[in-house]
């Protein structure tokens, strides 16, 4: 079957890899795709938000799957598109509909859903720039450090966490003012969870969950966690602490509940649902949902999975996802991500990237580079991904520093504490 992938980045070279190997595969399209993603199949000069295109390209070209990669689509509602085209109709489209897509692309929206039905997640409340004295109040009744997250979708960085209460106050009027534009027009206070953070993720055909492994992410730029968020910096799985008796938590707590959930307030969600969590000893709380598959932890999560992955998408596309169960490889799996100089603030584009001929026998993801006359080139803020698979978290996370060894461009920096943080 002919497959069409829509994004860019780091997660979308991924899964380029990943449904490549599928015998299921005749060919892959990917929208807009990158140099790196043209290894698998044929990167397409088309844009994932020109729902008309995407549609008249899915029909000339025969292809059966739309899997999207980024939340954009998804939130702003690619998959209403093709479901009220009778045309269209009978295409499987990887991800949810705008209605479900609402876990992510309203943290308003996803910490009510939770609320509603009992899925433990930090207390909060929400306010708007009418609202400010009020949400300056609420930060009055909260200790220190102070959680405020714009409630759109601010490519990752809508989160800020102050220290004191005056400058958790004076952030919230910077957000309501319009430091994240339309994003922040409604901002999230909420108590801060002290704990230690994971991901999981969840493919779901509408009924049944199918967990794929769980990984943990470094989001600051800094070591030590120190610094500005990012999109991620690096990650690994499996992750120690998400042993059977939590896991088994996460599953009763809140996968269940959030599947019940959506089918009881009529959302038929059929895609990746990625869920953020704190374990706070011990105990799982939901920091966070998203509609789609994380990056870096794509990275690290599909090296781990087994199963042929276009044959789950074919599963979820008719419903028949309860006959597949995860097999999931005991080794470790760790990527170390590679930024350009200044990200998460500004950074110049354009610088030469060499070296990559010299890495042999490992994984490396491009997350935001290009070609020009045969040159790769920087181009974005996150601009590589070294992943490794080893017996241990320590062997695998080595390969990918060895790896990154061998490449340069100006400017390059990377964590050298992934994977060895405290718990």
């Amino acid at each position: 079957m002919n497959i069409l992938l829509l994004g860019s980045g780091g997660r979308e070279h991924a899964f380029a890899w990943k449904i490549a190997q599928s015998k299921l595969l005749t060919k892959l399209f990917i929208a807009p795709g990158n140099p790196g993603t043209s290894t698998f199949g044929e990167n397409i000069s088309l844009n994932p938000l020109d729902f008309e295109a995407v549609k008249q390209f899915v029909s000339s070209h025969s292809v059966s799957i739309v899997v999207v990669g980024p939340e954009e689509p998804l939130v702003k509602g690619i998959s209403d598109a093709f479901a009220a085209s009778d045309a269209h109709r009978s295409v499987t489209v990887i991800g949810p509909n705008a209605a479900g897509a609402q876990l992510e692309g309203s943290k308003d929206f996803s910490k009510a859903f939770m609320l509603r039905h009992n899925i433990p997640t930090a207390r909060y409340q929400s306010f708007t720039p009418a609202t400010l004295d009020e949400g300056k109040a609420f930060l009055h009744t909260m200790e220190a450090p102070y959680v405020l997250k714009a409630s759109g979708l601010a490519a990752g960085k809508g989160v800020v966490i102050p220290e004191t209460l005056e400058e958790a106050e004076q952030e919230l009027e910077e957000m309501l003012g319009g430091k994240f534009g339309d994003a922040g027009n409604v901002v999230v206070i909420e108590e801060f969870l002290k704990g230690v953070e994971c991901s999981v993720f969840v493919l779901t055909d509408g009924e049944s969950a199918f967990l794929l492994p769980e990984a943990k992410d470094h989001k600051r730029i800094g070591e030590g966690n120190t610094g500005l968020n990012t999109g991620g910096m690096g990650a690994f799985s499996p992750v120690p602490f998400c042993d059977e008796v939590f896991m088994e938590k996460v599953k009763s707590r809140i996968i269940d509940p959030t599947l019940q959930g959506l089918k009881a307030e009529g959302i038929i969600y059929k895609g990746f649902i990625f869920i953020g969590l704190m374990s706070v000893n011990g105990e799982p709380f939901v920091i966070e949902y998203n509609c789609r598959m994380g990056d870096p932890e794509t990275e690290v999560v599909l090296p781990r999975l087994e199963n042929d992955l276009v044959e789950l998408f074919e599963a979820v596309g008719n419903g028949t996802l309860y006959y597949h169960q995860p097999i999931i490889s005991a080794q470790h799996a760790a990527t170390v991500v590679v930024v350009s100089g200044g990200y998460p603030g500004d950074y110049p584009k354009g610088f030469p990237i060499s070296g990559l001929d010299r890495v042999e026998g490992e994984l490396v993801f491009h997350a935001g580079t290009k070609e020009n006359e045969g040159v790769l080139l920087t181009n974005g803020g996150r601009v590589l991904a070294f992943t490794s698979v080893g017996e241990s978290r320590e062997s695998a996370i080595a390969r990918s520093y060895k790896s990154i060894n061998e490449i340069c461009y100006e400017g390059i920096y990377y964590r050298k504490d992934i994977g060895k943080v405290d718990w």
